[in-house]
């Protein structure tokens, strides 16, 4: 199969970047929309509109969500790219059973009881994150790909992804999970894009009043470490759309809705690392998969106590906004 150009991918809204032109779209890249891939058959720059307009996401979460800040994770999307943890597959979903690193290295799975969730309180963890060629899309070009397991080859051949690569086993298995269907009381949604991310949030939540959050580490790569919490603040609602960010040939987001407890955490970790946490303490497992990393690490049955998770840094939990949010007392 030959490899197509950037233009042949992207056919109408996209101009291709000179080298040359390189330098002054990177500095003014606030302003602009810059898209960057690497496919195993090429690596390309791509701008998009014009150096001195606002980003298409950044115009469309503002005209919808004025009073919402963007949260870290999206910000990262549309600066430079998707960022993926490592842990990033087990927190996702509680229907999958646990791999035996992740039995053997808990420190990266992140999950904990809710008891154990108050200041003071330490917790060892290793909060990783590592980088992909996943690009944000306009919902206008990303609404012209398909997605769907059905159409793989298609999606293939349009992006120069050979049929035999680690990449397009990877995108089939997401495929492949944003079609199972929901569990009883949940919805789903897998978006493609910023502004479809959006859209199912609000919906979902039955309002435009939102707050979008997500866990931000104030260092690139800290080291598996105890973390002291200093603060915990509870949302005063459990109505909840999680958004989790997959390793996709694009930035994709599998959303889906959650009644769980969800919590504001700060801490700090031996080296001084600053977290800000976002927590989700899930109340109701009974129907979750008993052979699930949460419940070989934590050593408990489903059903039986909430288990809690610190969401990745690139995932986001939408919440209703409320006029307070009310620390915890100090536990002694």
């Amino acid at each position: 199969m030959s490899a197509r150009t950037p233009l042949q991918i992207l056919p109408q809204i996209a101009v291709q970047c000179t080298p040359a032109s390189l330098p002054s779209l990177l500095r003014c890249s606030t302003l602009g929309f810059l898209i960057h891939g690497s496919f195993p058959s090429f690596s390309f720059y791509l701008c998009v509109g014009a150096c001195h307009a606002a980003l298409p996401a950044d115009v469309y979460w503002n005209s919808v969500l004025p009073n919402t800040p963007i949260p870290s994770a999206i910000r990262h999307v549309i600066r430079s790219g998707v960022f993926v943890d490592d842990m990033d597959s087990v927190c996702a979903f509680f229907r999958y059973a646990a791999t035996q690193s992740q039995i053997q290295d808990p420190s990266v799975t992140v999950f904990f009881l809710e008891k154990d969730l108050h200041p003071g309180a330490n917790m060892t963890f290793h909060f990783t994150r590592t980088t992909t060629g996943a690009t944000l899309l306009p919902r206008e070009l990303a609404d012209s790909i398909p997605f769907s397991s059905a159409k793989l080859p298609e999606i293939l051949s349009r992006l120069s992804i050979a049929p035999d690569s680690v990449q397009a086993e990877t995108m089939k298995k997401i495929l492949l999970e944003c079609e199972e269907p929901a569990i009883d009381g949940e919805i789903r949604y897998c978006a493609t894009s910023v502004e479809s991310m959006v859209d199912f949030s609000t919906s979902s939540l039955g309002t435009r009043n939102v707050e979008a959050l997500s866990t931000t580490v104030d260092r690139k790569a800290p080291p598996k470490q105890v973390y002291t919490i200093s603060k915990v603040q509870k949302l005063p609602t459990s109505k909840l759309v999680v958004c989790h960010s997959e390793n996709y040939a694009y930035a994709v987001f599998h959303c889906h809705t959650a009644c769980a407890e969800a919590y504001k955490v700060s801490m700090v970790g031996k080296d001084g690392t600053k977290v800000e946490a976002v927590a989700a303490c899930h109340t109701d497992t009974a129907g979750f998969n008993p052979e699930h990393v949460a419940f070989k690490v934590l050593n408990v049955k489903p059903g039986t106590v909430p288990i809690c998770q610190f969401q990745p840094q690139n995932d986001i939990i939408w919440s209703p906004n409320t006029l307070s949010i009310s620390p915890l007392e100090m536990v002694v």
